[in-house]
């Protein structure tokens, strides 16, 4: 059964579509992932299930509720976590989700309990009456999915909620979205990062320039990447000075530098191996780690783009 189908969604602002033409579904107990780049219409497509901003044309479904003619009725089963944090820094941690707990109708009566549990949920019960202000980045993350929970909603979108993030409170929060998804809450999941929606997505729909250019199982997806394989060297230093001369190699497709590992896509691993290696220690780089990653969605997408899934 789907909890959310949109039917040749778009959304222009003035000349430029942002979203364009997206149908798709999405099944009551999945995580279902949405990968793109920056820009690709992601948090576009989201705002408009959410009712933020409307669509240009087409129409969305959310609980078989019309998000057009029966607005309301609709938002009561959406919980939302934006991208950046939308809490009080002055109030506590209790003091905001009593805030948000409210705002989405939720009863005087069995408001504590529903704040407690949220709490528990991201793991903050023990900072609950602290002002937010003296959280970290990835507490204030944590905390932001519990308010977007606290109304326990059937379907939960969360939109890059790890950028920036520390990688203790990234896994903490990639495992807090596998405990919603074990209590039964439908989770759409946006982000940039590959490794993310490998790990935590059952199917996936992959968006570049406000369309959808494919949909599926991870299973399903892979077996159509296998042309693509991906180094990752990492260095002692920045990587930027090192991916000019290494792009320009045979065989090199791509090379994508990210603070101090070098990514390569290639075609042909073995051979473009030992190309980079001469290349880097000529130039003086140190390298300490090469790992070789089997086809994944950056291959997929670097495919039907040709161009690699990054910030664009």
């Amino acid at each position: 059964m789907s909890i959310l189908e949109l039917t040749n969604l778009k959304k222009s602002f003035g000349s430029r579509p942002a979203v364009d033409g997206v149908s798709l579904s999405v099944r009551e107990g999945e995580i279902f992932g949405i990968l793109g780049p920056n820009g690709a219409g992601k948090s576009t497509t989201l705002s408009m299930i959410c009712g933020l901003i409307k669509s240009s044309s087409g129409s969305i479904t959310v609980d078989g509720w019309d998000t057009i003619k029966n607005g309301p009725k609709a938002k009561e089963s959406i919980g939302i976590v934006p991208q950046e944090p939308a809490l009080y820094p002055q109030l506590s941690a209790k003091a905001n989700l009593n805030f948000w707990g409210t705002l989405n109708g939720i009863k005087k009566e069995n408001l504590a309990a529903a704040v407690a549990d949220a709490l528990a949920l991201v793991g903050l019960e023990d900072r609950a009456d602290e002002a937010i202000k003296k959280y970290s980045g990835g507490m204030k993350r944590r905390l932001n999915i519990a308010a977007g929970l606290v109304h326990k909603p059937r379907l939960l979108i969360m939109d890059e909620p790890t950028v920036g993030v520390d990688p203790q409170s990234r896994s903490h929060i990639l495992e807090t979205v596998k405990r919603l998804k074990d209590q039964g809450t439908t989770i759409i999941y946006t982000s940039h990062y590959v490794e993310e929606v490998e790990y935590l997505c059952e199917r996936v729909a992959i968006m570049d320039h406000g369309k959808i250019i494919a949909v599926g199982t991870i299973p399903e997806l892979l077996s159509k990447a296998e042309q693509y394989q991906e180094l990752v060297v990492t260095l002692t230093q920045s990587a930027d000075i090192s991916q000019s001369s290494i792009s320009n190699l045979p065989g090199v497709k791509e090379a994508i530098s990210l603070d101090k590992n070098l990514r390569i896509i290639t075609a042909n691993a073995e051979q473009v191996l030992p190309l980079a290696f001469e290349t880097l220690v000529n130039k003086g780089v140190q390298v300490s780690e090469i790992k070789i990653h089997k086809p994944n969605l950056e291959s997929l997408f670097l495919k039907l783009t040709g161009r690699a899934l990054r910030d664009q």
